[in-house]
Order: structure tokens, then C-alpha cells, then sequence
């Protein structure tokens, strides 16, 4: 039996009064998020075909571009990078791809709609983790991850890149990383592969495990800004021990989503409060406002 410690969760539970009760193990009931009926190499090939649909689809999605733009040549990295165009269309390219994973998601997790989407994902709130306190969350770990990039700091990494290329290139990503983006990887992260590694390791196990897959392909990402990188480590464990306290996918969706939505808002204004900083510097202003306009550059 293991006996190591585990964070205890919301589950609805309950305990007898009785001095004469004898102990019993909670079980789990029968396709719940803490008892899926997945196992884990269900799980990693549903996370390793996210993971080819994000490398194909955006492809994909270029190939006739390239072929128009590029013909009988053959672009650099750098030069593919610079143009706009082509960026625009690949990240375009992420929404049909985390379209398509939602549906295998789906697929492996309900058998084709035959299981409850709610019941088997922990799609509900925990009683004492509710959608302001997930908010809360969301926005602490927020102010903390900027803390730690203002700490660390590091060069420009593609996804930098990227956001510079072009307005729409910009906002187009800032849209997806609110509407897609959250909900796949909160259900492919602490839906498929936490249930099935928590029900073979334990939860302890499964935390380690998950959060690092979590983190480690975003580290590809972000490399190697090393401030990027502490930030989303720490996001992905927050995530992942958010799931192990409240039993539930539900909260860590509204955390992510949260996060994700204040850097949103902040890329989609970031222009309008640029002008308004170049204008208040021109301006008497108190010492607060001009500190942030020289942090915002």
C-alpha cells in the first residue's frame, strides 16, 4: 500500500462519525477525472499528435504561399521570419490545428460522446475553489511571472518575433491564445495525461511527471530567455498542483485562461498605451506614470 502523502482535494467525500467505523480507502467511481477510462498510452499518443498537429497544419497552411512567393528558391529561417505574410498565415494555422486535437480529445475521452465530457474531465467547479478564486490565482501568478522575467530578463526568442511581425499577426495570436489555446492544453495536460499517470503513479508521480511535460516543450519555445522559461515552469506547476488539490480540470482551465487573457488584453492595447505614454512624456505627469512609460520603452 502507499503510504507517501497526497494532496487532498474537494472530491465530494464522505467521512463516518462513528467511533466503532472501520477506515475505508476512497475509491474513485467508474470514469471520473481521478478514475479515467484511458490509460497512459492513450494518453501520450493523443499528446504526441497535438504536438505533429501543431508542426503540419501551420505547414500546411503556407505551402501555397511559399509556393507562389518562393518558387524554385529555397528561404531561410531568418528570411521566412521576417516576412509577414508567411507568419500571419502559420499562426492562422493554430486554430484549425488545436481544432482538430479538441476533436481527438473528445474522441478518446467521452469513446465518441458515449461518457459524460463533464464527468470524465472534472468539468466543474470544486466547493472551495471556485471561478474568483481561480481568477485570483491567475493574476497573483501573473504579477509574480513578471517579476521573474524582470529578474532573469533574456534575448528575444520567435515567439518575440512573431508578435513583432505585423498588427494582425499580433492580435490574430492574441486571440488564440484566449480562445483555444487554454482549453486544449489544460485538457490534453491535467485532463488525459494527469488522470491516467495519477491512476499508474500516484499523485505525487503524476504531478512531477505532467508539469514537466508541461514545461518542457514550452522551454523548445521560449529558449533560451531564461526569465520566459522560469515563468512558464512555474505556471505549469500551479496548473498541475491546481489539479491534484481540486480533483477538477474545470479551475485549471479558468487559471490558464485568465493568464493568458491579461497578456492578451495587454498585446491588443499595447499600442494605444504607447501613444498615450509618448504623449504624457511630453506632459507633467507624476513620477509613477513616468516610471512605467520608461519600463514599457
Amino acid at each position: 500500500m502507499n503510504n507517501s502523502p497526497e494532496i487532498t482535494h474537494d472530491a465530494d467525500s464522505t467521512v463516518s462519525a462513528s467511533p466503532n467505523a472501520t477506515p475505508q480507502v476512497s475509491v474513485a467511481p467508474d470514469n471520473s477525472p481521478d478514475n479515467p477510462p484511458w490509460g497512459i498510452l492513450a494518453a501520450l499518443i493523443t499528446w504526441f499528435v497535438s504536438i505533429a498537429m501543431l508542426a503540419i497544419v501551420p505547414n500546411l497552411c503556407v505551402l501555397p504561399y511559399l509556393a507562389y512567393r518562393y518558387a524554385g528558391t529555397q528561404p531561410t529561417r531568418d528570411v521566412l521570419l521576417r516576412n509577414q505574410t508567411f507568419v500571419f498565415l502559420f499562426v492562422i494555422g493554430w486554430l484549425p490545428a488545436h481544432l482538430l486535437t479538441l476533436a481527438l480529445v473528445w474522441a478518446i475521452g467521452t469513446r465518441l460522446g458515449k461518457r459524460s465530457f463533464k464527468q470524465v474531465f472534472g468539468w466543474s467547479w470544486s466547493p472551495n475553489f471556485g471561478l474568483w478564486r481561480s481568477s485570483a490565482l491567475a493574476i497573483t501568478l501573473f504579477v509574480v511571472t513578471l517579476v521573474l522575467i524582470g529578474l532573469f530578463g533574456g534575448p528575444r526568442t520567435d515567439l518575440d518575433r512573431i508578435l513583432e511581425s505585423s498588427r494582425a499577426t499580433a492580435v490574430t495570436l492574441a486571440i488564440i491564445a484566449v480562445v483555444t489555446a487554454p482549453l486544449v492544453e489544460e485538457l490534453i495536460y491535467r485532463g488525459l495525461l494527469y488522470s491516467a499517470f495519477q491512476k499508474a503513479v500516484g499523485q505525487w508521480g503524476a504531478v512531477v511527471i505532467v508539469a514537466s511535460m508541461f514545461a518542457g516543450l514550452h522551454v523548445v519555445q521560449y529558449w533560451p530567455n531564461i526569465g520566459a522559461i522560469s515563468s512558464i515552469t512555474l505556471l505549469s506547476a500551479v496548473l498541475t498542483l491546481t489539479r491534484a488539490r481540486t480533483g477538477r480540470v474545470l479551475p485549471c482551465f479558468v487559471v490558464h485562461l485568465v493568464f493568458n487573457g491579461v497578456q492578451s488584453i495587454i498585446i491588443i492595447i499595447e499600442p494605444y498605451l504607447r501613444t498615450l505614454f509618448e504623449h504624457w512624456r511630453h506632459e507633467p505627469v507624476n513620477s509613477f506614470i513616468l516610471h512605467i512609460s520608461r519600463l514599457l520603452g
